[in-house]
């Protein structure tokens, strides 16, 4: 123990400011069991359960110089447990095979594609000839051909005839796997119908129907009464649905870095509440007999906290609006016991309670970029308040505020954006500068106006106020968007690289000594890492039909249409904006007679089309090439030839090869995704 004291003193003299290390512990727990390639076993669970009790009694009963290691082992394996846990808890029956046939079900949720299409997700389903034990308790079905002839709402049972079909896996090895995110939510088919929905019957009258026809009729009044993008915009900020703006102004506000205006989160919350909070305190002022005898910092507290309550409802809960209310709610709190809002430990609390409610939130980009920018904000905000900043005058100090939070919450936020999205905004701390006041003093103060006031029939004049403001963002959204230069298209990272900036990024600011600038080589190392990764050199579809290979000027494609979704992620994780028929005209693949050839080294690939192709596969084989057959054929081929046909493509997900001192190195989706409940068979 002896090479150790040093350290265990300078645990133990910092204990009161180690609490905000645990959700860093408990996150590293929930990380670690969702990078297991392998479930563990009920009893392996057990063993660590009993583990992390014996450690947590012992921290208990005896102080130990080494309790503060000792309790983040505990937090870490309580963080897999709960990870755990909360993964069986939402076991629910998965598809497992293609269905096309009637479906009937009751609407809980409605959004919209990435092609913009409405997608309905359906819980109490039936589908034809399948025993209530192996139907999904979810599936979500796009709907495409003619419609109209329901008005889908929450609530409204209907019936439709549509293909139904498993989540699938990750796009690529190591890529976003949505069978996982499926699993979170219970979907246990995605879907499309190209036949009308119809009503099937009426459900009994509940709250969330009622408040989704009050935000309907919001959605319908608001952007009725201004019918551009700015309503759009307006109805976005009111309701939680943006699928009324333009595919232009969306693309325009993602290039300025102002989309995050859109999502009702900790901006929005926080806001609000702020807004709610000064304004009932300065009601109570004005009562000054009240004000003597009642404790009105607590009851604005209250108000403010109803309110966030009652836009999380109006707004749809969305997650996003779920963690914002959680974050505000601690905070709220925080004030209603007598303690600072505004604290690192504020800010652990919330993670803490969103961690132990939703571990799989840990890789999202929302949560990931909330936490990190609420983090870095009240890091900065408690070395500010140290400041004597009386000296300068008030319009100075307001400007030098907003430009400062406006670049540490972009800065916090860059590298999770970069990761997640694959582009980086040059000039988003010159829109959010633009953008941001307005927000703040004119659109959400209008917000609340056309809230109060829409009962009686009097929110013309907060929305007249709002359409201002939104108009603005919008404008400068398009401005920036525009600039030369605006966006820049980044790789996707390797996995280890999010986690090494977090926790560089969490030393800095969570470690109280000189050992906290160890943060900074800790980042240095993931961004290394991220700026030394190669992609793929070849990337082969599930589907067999789409092959991407890499070249000096980009990503070849065989073929400029099919499998859109998974190419485009192809292209986006290569820091690419090219679309797909763009990737595919660059050149490189042949035709000959039916088949797209690739001649490379040292790998000739081809893509085999037509019927009876068993002549083509032996002579392709004979020659050295690699064969991907698309379509199911009983055929046989030489053992020694890799041929990539669909039943080997059911069991390997999407291939990467990479050529590696000039050899090549498969790795599938699948194996790298292991065998967890949610892709299990």
């Amino acid at each position: 123990m002896a090479p150790f004291s040093g350290l265990f003193i300078s645990l133990a003299e910092r204990r009161g400011q180690l609490f905000v290390w645990c959700p860093v512990f408990f996150a590293t727990g929930i990380g670690i069991y969702f990078s297991l390639k392998n479930e563990p076993t009920l009893g392996f669970g057990i063993a660590l359960g009993s583990l992390a009790m014996c450690l947590g009694l012992y921290c208990r009963l005896k102080r130990s110089p080494a309790a503060a290691l000792l309790i983040a082992l505990v937090l870490i394996l309580t963080g897999g447990l709960t990870a755990a846990v909360q993964t069986h808890g939402k076991s629910a029956p998965v598809l497992g095979f293609r269905y096309y046939g009637p479906i009937e079900g009751r609407i809980v949720k409605i959004d919209k594609s990435q092609s913009d299409a409405i997608r309905l997700t359906l819980d109490q389903v039936v589908l034809s000839d399948m025993a209530p034990n192996r139907v999904p308790q979810r599936v979500r079905v796009a709907l495409h051909g003619s419609q109209g002839f329901v008005d889908p709402r929450p609530g409204l049972r209907v019936m439709l005839t549509g293909h139904l079909s498993p989540p699938s896996g990750p796009v690529e090895p190591g890529g976003f796997d949505f069978q996982r995110h499926a699993w979170f939510l219970r979907i246990g088919a995605v879907g499309y119908t190209r036949t009308p929905v119809l009503f099937r019957a009426e459900t009994a009258f509940s709250i969330r129907l009622r408040l989704h026809q009050l935000r309907q009729s919001i959605l319908r009044g608001v952007t009725v009464r201004v019918p551009d993008d700015s309503g759009a915009f307006a109805a976005a900020l009111l309701t939680g649905d943006r699928s009324r703006i333009s595919p232009q102004g969306l693309e325009a506000l993602r290039h300025a870095n102002l989309a995050h205006l859109l999502a009702i989160s900790g901006l929005h919350m926080g806001l609000l509440t702020g807004l709610v909070l000064g304004a009932l305190r300065l009601g109570f002022a004005l009562w000054p007999w009240f004000a003597l005898r009642a404790p009105t910092k607590k009851l604005a507290a209250m108000g403010a906290l109803a309110a966030a309550g009652f836009y999380l409802a109006l707004s749809g809960g969305n997650v996003a609006t779920q963690r914002a209310f959680v974050m505000v709610s601690v905070m709220l709190v925080a004030i209603l016991l007598d303690r600072r809002a505004l604290t690192l430990r504020a800010v652990a609390i919330a993670a803490m309670i969103l961690l132990i409610l939703r571990p799989e939130a840990l890789s999202e980009p929302g949560f990931q970029m909330s936490f990190a920018a609420t983090t870095a904000l009240v890091a900065i905000w408690e070395v500010c308040r140290k400041i004597d900043t009386n000296r300068f005058p008030k319009p100075v100090k307001w400007l030098a505020a907003l430009a400062l939070s406006s670049f540490v919450a972009g800065a916090a936020t860059a590298p999770f954006s970069a990761a997640h999205f694959n582009q980086i905004a040059h000039y988003g701390l010159l829109a959010n500068m633009l953008a941001l006041p307005v927000m703040s003093l004119i659109v959400m103060p209008a917000a609340i106006l056309t809230t109060i006031l829409w009962p009686i029939g009097g929110a013309v004049l907060g929305l007249w106020i709002m359409a201002l403001g939104c108009r603005w963002i919008l404008a400068v959204a398009q401005w920036v968007s525009g600039l030369e230069g605006a966006i820049r298209q980044i790789p996707a990272p390797p996995e280890m690289v999010i986690p090494l900036i977090a926790l560089g990024a969490l030393i800095v600011i969570l470690w109280q000594g000189n050992l906290r600038w160890t943060g900074v080589l800790v980042v240095t190392l993931g961004l290394w890492l991220w700026h030394g990764h190669m992609r793929p050199d070849i990337l082969i579809a599930q589907s067999g039909r789409s092959i991407g290979v890499m070249q000096p000027e980009g990503r070849v494609l065989n073929k400029p249409r099919g499998d859109g979704f998974v190419v485009k992620n192809w292209l986006e994780n290569d820091g690419d904006a090219a679309p797909q028929d763009k990737a595919a005209a660059r050149g490189g693949f042949e035709d000959r007679d039916k088949d797209r050839i690739w001649l490379g080294k040292p790998i000739k690939i081809a893509v085999l089309a037509g019927r009876d192709p068993a002549a083509r596969v032996a002579q392709y084989c004979r020659q050295g090439f690699w064969v991907v057959l698309p379509a199911k054929r009983e055929i046989s081929y030489p053992t020694e030839c890799e041929v990539f046909d669909p039943q080997r493509m059911t069991q390997t997900g999407v291939i990467a090869i990479r050529i590696i001192d000039g050899l090549p190195e498969m790795e599938t989706a699948k194996e790298q995704a292991g065998l967890r409940p949610w892709n299990s068979p």
